[in-house]
C-alpha cells in the first residue's frame, strides 16, 4: 500500500460497516504495522493539566458548558499549573497539555507567562494548548511565547450536524480557519471529532476523514461520544470502541506520520479501550497531571476515568502493560515525524 494511500468512499463505507472479522483484523494490522514503521514501538506520553472548567461556550454535548449550573467550577492559579508541570517533568513527561474551557478571565498574559516560565526552565519540554477558538492575535502571541502545539477539534465536518450540536454563536468555518491559520504560524496542530455523536452517521464520519485530509494536521484526536447527565444530550446513546478503533486505523493509514492518541474517552467506554486504541494504530497516551479537585470537576462527559493508568501516578504500571504488547513509553517530546 502506498505511503500516501487514500481510501475511496466505497472502501470507507465497507470498512466502517462490515462485520467481517478477518477484514477488520487486517485493517488493524495494517495500521499497527505502519505506526511501527514510522515511530517504532514507542508510545509518547503527554501530561494533561486541566486548568479551568469555566467556559463561555454552550456546546450541547459538553458537561462544562456555560449553562450547566450543577457543576463545581474551578480555575487553577499560575503557581498550581507550574507545580504540576514540575511534577510532570520529574516523572518523565516532555510534553504538557494545558486544557481548559474558553474561560473569559484567562487571557493571553496569563498563558504567555506560564508558557515562558515552563520553556525557560525546561528546554526540552513541549507545550500543547487546548483552550478553544481565539483571536488571531492570541495565537500569534502564544506562539511567540513558546507554545508548540494547539489542539482544536472540529467535532463534526458536516455543517448541519455541527449546527445541531452547538449553539448558533459557533460555526464550523471559524474552527477550520483557525486551524489553518495556526498551522501557518508554525504550530503543530491537532483536530478530530466525536465518534457516533448525536446526529452523526457513517456518511458524516467519511466527511470527517476527508476534512482531515484537507487540513493535514500533525495530530488527530478522536474518541467516542459519551453523554453527560447535565446536558441536553443526556439520553443519547454513547459511541462505541468498535467504530472508534476502526476510524483510528483508517486515519493512521491515511496519515502515517500523525500523532494519534488512544483517548481517555475510549478507555472510559471500554475497559480495554486504551490498549485497543494502541493496537489499532494510536501512538500517544495522555495521563492526567491535574490536581485531584480539578480531575473530579473537569467533566466533559460522565464517568471519566481519572485514576489508575489514567493518572500520572500510574506511569510505571502503564509502561508495564504496554510492554506486554510489545510497546514502551518514550521519555521524549514525541515530535511529529513528517514534513
Amino acid at each position: 500500500m502506498p505511503q500516501n494511500y487514500k481510501f475511496s468512499d466505497s472502501e470507507l463505507l465497507y470498512l466502517l460497516t462490515t462485520n467481517d472479522k478477518k477484514e477488520i483484523d487486517n485493517l488493524y494490522k495494517r495500521a499497527r504495522d505502519l505506526t511501527k514503521k514510522v515511530y517504532s514501538n514507542k508510545i509518547y506520553i503527554r501530561g494533561l493539566i486541566e486548568i479551568s472548567n469555566y467556559c463561555k461556550q454552550g456546546c450541547f454535548y459538553c458537561g462544562i458548558n456555560r449553562d450547566n449550573r450543577s457543576i463545581k467550577r474551578f480555575r487553577l492559579t499560575k503557581d498550581q499549573i507550574l507545580r504540576q508541570a514540575d511534577f510532570g517533568y520529574s516523572v518523565g513527561f516532555r510534553t504538557v497539555v494545558l486544557q481548559g474551557g474558553e474561560d473569559p478571565l484567562l487571557g493571553d498574559d496569563f498563558f504567555a507567562e506560564i508558557i515562558s516560565k515552563i520553556k525557560d526552565k525546561y528546554k526540552d519540554m513541549r507545550i500543547t494548548l487546548s483552550i478553544g477558538v481565539r483571536e488571531h492575535e492570541s495565537y500569534d502571541r502564544l506562539r511567540k511565547a513558546g507554545a508548540d502545539r494547539f489542539l482544536l477539534r472540529h467535532e463534526s465536518a458536516n455543517e448541519e450536524v455541527f449546527n445541531k450540536i452547538h449553539p448558533k454563536d459557533q460555526n464550523l468555518s471559524s474552527r477550520i480557519e483557525a486551524l489553518k491559520y495556526m498551522k501557518s504560524l508554525g504550530y503543530q496542530i491537532g483536530t478530530g471529532f466525536m465518534v457516533e455523536a448525536p446526529y452523526t452517521c457513517t456518511k458524516t464520519h467519511i466527511e470527517d476523514i476527508k476534512l482531515i485530509r484537507d487540513i493535514r494536521p500533525q495530530m488527530i484526536g478522536i474518541g467516542p461520544f459519551i453523554s453527560h447527565k447535565d446536558t441536553k444530550f443526556r439520553n443519547f446513546k454513547n459511541g462505541t470502541s468498535n467504530l472508534t478503533t476502526r476510524l483510528i486505523s483508517i486515519l493512521r493509514i491515511e496519515n502515517p506520520n500523525a500523532l494519534i492518541p488512544s483517548t481517555t474517552a475510549l478507555n472510559t467506554i471500554d475497559e480495554n479501550g486504551r490498549i485497543k486504541g494502541i493496537l489499532s494504530g494510536a501512538n500517544v497516551i495522555m495521563p492526567n497531571l491535574s490536581p485531584s479537585f480539578a480531575k473530579d470537576n473537569y467533566t466533559l462527559y460522565d464517568n471519566k476515568k481519572v485514576t489508575g493508568l489514567e493518572s500520572a501516578f500510574g506511569l510505571k504500571k502503564l509502561d508495564d502493560l504496554l510492554k506486554e504488547y510489545g510497546y514502551e513509553i518514550a521519555i521524549d517530546p514525541g515530535d511529529y515525524k513528517g514534513e
